[in-house]
């Protein structure tokens, strides 16, 4: 049986004809969106699609600035959702086969490499260590590595690349078993939280690889993030059923599997469905991206009446600006999810479209977070002239003046964009410049947070 070979150019003509036959356009024109169009392709091959796919995907995105693209990628749906998620021909399942299976045998060592430390009974010969103080403080270790695996392969990098994860991972495996924290202290738990942050960032390098100086690689680690948490979600309901499942049936007749359930099901489905999530992002990136434009509509009227609810509220309340630490954290926790929303509202627009109402919203929600994170500012000032500093109070302090660099100058761009005076590429690089400061502020925490407290 002979393969078919997919031929891009007599696909990019049976477009360009298309184009000719329902709408008289000049044939500038027509170059113009090709060049877009091809341009478009090699960009998406570059993130690990194949021609054809990366093709099928460019033509869906143009439908976006050109209305007859539109109906062409209509027209063509069925060969289109059959190409990018069942695939087609041969070679196309031969490659999606090849790489689910390496993404399973990652998902398998990740499995086992939470589990080793369990079964080869180190801790048994030593029992002053806490083995659930010991998976927490190592979590990110268990996934991390064979994440960049799987991007490493996927990207086919240089070992040059490669490399250059080593020494941020090593750099944080030493500091959390080498620095004499008091167990769970205050700079034991900043640096628990703030490793993760830091260690994602060399995900995000191994996701873009030689893209990840330029605002689209970053971009587009962007998007894969959002969508990863959508991914693992559905998975971790799915999961959450079976185990479910699992104990009625068994306790059904007489056992009782929670050992099972919770010491394996739980703990490896949990390290390995983070692989699992990542593939089925990759493998399906231009049809999930849908999902991206639906989140972002729903959930930025939501943060935004409940940002502009809480404003006004505490004004005609006449509260003062004082606030208890727990307050504090929902208060960050709120800021982080706007930010993020953001983030993702940003990945999921087209940079050509002109301003519209939701880029209002956005500007609303915006500055809403601009003046909660300044009330966040005082309560903090507040509780540092009265109490002192403390590790826990310098690092929400640091993270609310960049949430607030950010945010504001956020605000700026887009009241720009709004007004026709900057493009709105202006606000995306600025996020990406930014993006970094995040992991070097939580690198910083993890690092010089713990000697400059007396590991406290």
């Amino acid at each position: 049986m002979h393969e078919t070979l997919f031929d891009a150019e007599a696909m990019i003509a049976d477009w360009r004809r298309y184009l000719e036959q329902r709408r008289a356009l000049a044939g500038e024109d027509i170059d113009e969106l090709e060049d877009h169009l091809r341009g478009q392709s090699v960009e998406l091959q570059g993130t690990g699609l194949s021609e054809e796919e990366a093709l099928f995907v460019a033509i869906r995105r143009l439908g976006k600035l050109d209305a007859i693209s539109h109906e062409y990628a209509l027209e063509h749906t069925e060969r289109l959702w059959k190409q990018l998620v069942m695939g087609s021909g041969s070679a196309t399942r031969g490659t999606t086969d090849r790489e689910l299976l390496v993404v399973l045998l990652l998902a398998a060592a990740a499995a086992f490499s939470f589990k080793i430390w369990d079964l080869s009974g180190l801790f048994a010969l030593h029992p002053d260590q806490d083995l659930p103080l010991f998976y927490l403080v190592h979590a990110p270790y268990f996934v991390v590595p064979w994440l960049c695996g799987y991007f490493f392969w996927k990207r086919s990098l240089q070992r040059a690349d490669r490399v250059k994860i080593v020494p941020p991972l090593v750099a944080g495996l030493v500091v959390m078993n080498v620095y004499p924290f008091i167990p769970l202290g205050d700079t034991h738990l900043l640096g628990i939280l703030h490793l993760p942050i830091a260690l994602w960032l060399v995900v995000g390098f191994a996701h873009a690889g030689d893209r990840w100086q330029g605002d689209s690689g970053r971009m587009d680690f962007v998007r894969f993030t959002g969508e990863l948490m959508i991914y693992y979600s559905l998975i971790a309901l799915g999961g959450g059923v079976f185990m479910a499942l699992t104990v009625m049936l068994f306790s059904s007749i007489g056992l009782n599997p929670a050992q099972l359930v919770f010491t394996w099901i739980l703990p490896c489905g949990a390290t390995g469905a983070v692989l699992v999530a990542a593939w089925l992002v990759e493998s399906k990136q231009g049809v999930i991206e849908n999902i991206a434009p639906v989140l972002t509509r729903v959930f930025t009227p939501l943060f935004t009446l409940l940002l502009a609810g809480f404003l006004v509220t505490k004004l005609f309340a006449g509260q003062d600006m004082a606030m208890e630490r727990d307050v504090l954290i929902i208060y960050d926790i709120v800021l982080a999810m706007v930010l993020g929303l953001l983030l993702y509202a940003l990945s999921a627009r087209d940079l050509m479209a002109p301003p519209g109402w939701f880029d209002r919203l956005q500007l609303t929600l915006v500055v809403c977070a601009l003046l909660a994170d300044l009330i966040a500012l005082a309560a903090i000032a507040g509780r540092i002239t009265e109490f002192g500093f403390t590790p826990n109070r310098l690092a929400v302090l640091g993270e609310n003046l960049i949430l607030l660099v950010n945010l504001g100058w956020s605000a700026v761009l887009y009241r720009r964009f709004i007004q026709g005076q900057q493009p709105f590429a202006a606000l995306v690089h600025w996020q990406m410049v930014y993006l970094p400061v995040y992991a070097v502020w939580a690198a910083a925490v993890v690092i010089l947070f713990p000697p400059l407290f007396g590991f406290v």
